[in-house]
């Protein structure tokens, strides 16, 4: 029995099936052509954007961009940018359909395609069957990550807000509290400034004269000055000590507190935008010549085992016959 797979037994065999094996490949092209067409497959257009992230801190060993992936695909996003170009009417989901979100989260995939590029950026790739809507959720999906990424900062500065509000509303009220120890000290036993105080009582009792005015100090006042500051000379001194160090801690509060509500109010964006999508005036998908060469060529090589099984069939009986 000759072996059909050699070089001049092959070529023996498609000059004899020449005319079959051209007409299946012409047949094949011409229905690649029309099946390929947009009565048949609806073409895609693309449109990309490219950002690297900004004003943002990495969690934990990941990187900012990392950040910005994981983000950019949390279904909050998902679901607004679904929401906003009301998807499901779009795809042409039947709402009635008992796994409608999962064939809409399968549609939405499909057509949104999110990855780093090699050189760290985000690459936000869409699919769609008007060009403008492609350009339009590749915006709009960076739109929703500046808003996540807004509120996510918002909320924690909201805490350290009110972290800081509640210790500055407690050091006011200790400030206030330690004014009032002073203005007692000071209207009910005349203690205001220990050293300055202590150097009158010296005066007094050396019979000296403050010669500032040239006044004589009034030996009895000195005698009770002496005595309130030997009581309370010690609540004084702290009581002043006390103040300053909580003033100084009131103001390092206000100057972070200040800090973050200017954040908490600012309007910052957090992605830097390298490459704006917009509508595309060439179809992505599908790529028709591409198709249509597969299906010439494959149906020319499934017709070439055809014929060989046919050949072969043939060669057997007659084998068989001959036997």
């Amino acid at each position: 029995m000759d072996n059909y797979f050699n070089n001049t037994s092959l070529i023996r065999l498609l000059l004899k099936w020449k005319y079959h094996l051209v007409v299946i490949f012409v047949v094949a092209i011409l229905l690649g052509a029309i099946f390929s067409g947009p009565a048949f497959i609806t073409p895609l257009y693309k449109s990309e954007a490219i950002a690297y992230p900004a004003n943002i801190n990495a969690y934990s060993d990941e990187s900012e961009t990392e950040q910005m992936l994981q983000v950019i695909q949390s279904q909050d996003i998902v679901d607004s940018v679904v929401n906003k170009f009301k998807l499901m009417e779009h795809y042409e989901i039947d709402p009635e359909y008992a796994y409608w979100r999962t064939a809409l989260m399968r549609a939405y995939h499909e057509n949104v395609k999110i990855g780093k590029t090699m050189y760290e950026a985000i690459s936000i790739i869409v699919f769609d069957k008007d060009p403008q809507i492609a350009a339009d959720m590749a915006d709009a999906i960076l739109y929703f990550y500046n808003l996540k990424i807004a509120e996510l900062h918002r909320s924690k500065r909201r805490e350290v807000i009110q972290m800081y509000d509640g210790q500055l509303i407690a050091k006011r009220a200790l400030i206030d509290s330690l004014k009032e120890q002073l203005k007692d000290l000071g209207t009910t036993y005349g203690l205001i400034d220990y050293s300055v105080q202590s150097q009158e009582i010296m005066r007094g009792y050396l019979k000296t004269f403050d010669g500032s005015d040239a006044r004589a100090v009034n030996n009895a006042g000195v005698n009770e000055l002496k005595e309130n500051i030997q009581q309370l000379g010690g609540k004084l001194l702290t009581t002043v000590e006390m103040l300053q160090h909580e003033s100084r801690t009131y103001v390092d509060i206000k100057v972070d507190y200040e800090q973050e509500l200017r954040f908490y109010n600012s309007n910052l964006t957090y992605s830097n935008v390298i490459s704006k999508p917009y509508p595309s005036d060439k179809k992505a998908y599908p790529v028709r010549w591409i198709i249509v060469a597969l299906a010439g060529v494959g149906s020319l090589l499934i017709a070439i085992l055809v014929i060989f099984a046919i050949e072969n069939k043939k060669k057997l009986t007659d084998y068989s016959s001959a036997a």
